[in-house]
């Protein structure tokens, strides 16, 4: 399931290399690559549509999704991070994907050192940025369906993202786009 990401930013990395020339006048940020590890705001997506399998792969600063990124200590920092892993925990709700299409969920990885999961990644990310990574799998019965990804559930239900460097690799080849609350249409 993995494996198939692992070569995904190697793929893709001449589209992100000329997004952030075209778009350096545009926003000084790209100047420090627009796939940046850590921006606040800023969320990351690698989606691959491989035959009837569709994964997708979120990653976000836990700023966007929770609103901080120290340890859960206080009961409503703790009710809030139980809040958006249950969010989280419901792709359907966050990714709209065409009905006729039928997928259905087949995997579900969710990842963070907010999530108490993991004690040595807690650990580890103590003194960095926390960051969220949620991968997803869905089974497809009728892939061709699929003509795009609709991220308006994904912005609304965490305002404090304000843009999803999307890398997509589907039927009609590689592209990297960036996805805004305005434009959260992704055609495959």
């Amino acid at each position: 399931m993995r494996r198939l990401f692992l070569a995904l930013p190697f793929a893709l990395l001449p589209l992100a290399v000329a997004h952030a020339h075209e778009d350096h006048d545009h926003d000084h940020d790209h100047a420090h690559g627009s796939l940046a590890a850590h921006e606040h705001g800023a969320a990351r997506l690698n989606v691959v549509l491989d035959g009837k399998a569709l994964e997708l792969e979120l990653q976000s600063p836990a700023m966007n999704l929770v609103g901080f990124e120290h340890e859960a200590s206080s009961d409503a920092d703790k009710a809030k991070v139980a809040t958006v892993r249950a969010q989280l925990e419901k792709p359907r709700a966050l990714f709209t994907l065409a009905k006729a299409a039928d997928c259905s969920e087949s995997a579900q990885e969710l990842e963070s050192p907010l999530f108490g999961d993991n004690p040595a990644a807690q650990e580890a990310d103590k003194h960095d940025h926390s960051e969220i990574h949620a991968h997803y799998k869905f089974d497809c019965a009728k892939p061709e369906q699929l003509t795009g990804l609709d991220l308006s559930p994904l912005f609304k239900a965490f305002p404090a993202t304000q843009k999803i460097q999307l890398q997509l690799i589907g039927p009609n080849g590689q592209q990297g786009v960036e996805a805004t609350a305005a434009n959260a249409s992704i055609p495959f």
